[in-house]
């Protein structure tokens, strides 16, 4: 399809300085042995839409005989969405999954009532090196479906949607985007995109979700004449319809959706919109009430005290 003409607005007038609400820059932190950049939650926003957590992971080159070991872990309240880059992870729940979780590909683990998983290199891929870049994302469920029984869907790269023209390519995740549906099955209306920009393309993106954000992957861009660099979650502002241009080549995620129907309490794995519920999940798990994962019951990752 070919994007429809989404002119900016003019640098100074009041549209074009609040096309941008808020700026989040990630903070760096640790998980099972390598750096992650995290921009939600943020003391700036809690949530956009669903998302309640994103984390950029790499890019990172890992030696022979290294790689990610996120041992068994639990979750309640959310759905966790897995989208890489580059690189390869193995996924292991206490549904008995085991799925190899590769670029472009949608891994679903909706965690509702609880699930514990656990994501690590396989030891043939530690056997010769490898590298990783991709995202980890949970989104929030509605307060009606919190308790639901958990579940774990894989949708390979070829069954997304992909919208192409006039120097953008965006991949659908989830959710809705342009006219285009993704296969995934979510809980509340959504949008996850992974567009891929050449330098001098426009994106438009309708205010067809009532929360919208950008995340810059790598390149620069321009919005409503400010330039963004890559790192930033870029916060837009709700119901206009906003303009990208790529001054690079870039990649982006776009994300969003529909307002939570409430606040959410998030404690280390744990979301809920009843903060007694975190308080059981924690006793649950401390006293080993969570299912196993077949395959990987020896190690887990014990509450944070």
């Amino acid at each position: 399809m070919s994007w429809q003409s989404a002119p900016d607005p003019r640098p100074g007038d009041a549209h074009g300085c609040d096309a941008v609400e808020t700026v989040i820059l990630g903070r760096s932190r640790d998980v099972g042995g390598f750096d992650v950049r995290r921009v939600l939650p943020s003391a700036r926003r809690r949530m956009v839409g669903p998302f309640i957590f994103l984390d950029q992971m790499g890019p990172a080159e890992f030696l022979v005989g290294n790689g990610i070991d996120v041992q068994p872990h639990p979750h309640i309240g959310l759905a966790t969405v897995t989208y890489l880059l580059d690189g390869e992870i193995t996924h292991r729940d206490s549904l008995g999954t085991e799925m190899k979780i590769l670029p472009g590909e949608v891994n679903w683990m909706t965690a509702g009532r609880g699930i514990v998983h656990s994501e690590r290199t396989a030891p043939e891929v530690k056997a010769r090196g490898s590298r990783i870049l991709g995202l980890q994302s949970w989104v929030a469920l509605p307060k009606d479906q919190e308790e639901t029984a958990p579940a774990f869907v894989h949708v390979g790269r070829g069954e997304l949607p992909v919208i192409e023209g006039e120097g953008n390519s965006v991949r659908l995740v989830a959710g809705t985007f342009a006219g285009a549906s993704a296969p995934v099955h979510t809980a509340s209306a959504m949008v996850y995109a992974d567009a891929t920009m050449r330098a001098g393309a426009r994106l438009p993106i309708d205010a067809d979700h009532e929360e919208r954000a950008v995340y810059v992957l790598s390149g620069r861009i321009e919005i409503a004449g400010e330039t963004f660099e890559s790192g930033g979650l870029l916060i837009l502002k709700p119901g206009e319809r906003v303009a990208l241009t790529a001054l690079a080549d870039s990649r982006l995620m776009i994300i969003g959706g529909e307002t939570m129907d409430g606040p959410r309490h998030i404690w280390w794995n744990f979301v809920s919109s009843r903060k007694e519920r975190i308080d059981q999940a924690k006793a649950d798990w401390k006293a080993g009430r969570f299912d196993t994962v077949p395959g990987d019951e020896k190690e887990f990752v014990p509450l944070p005290e």
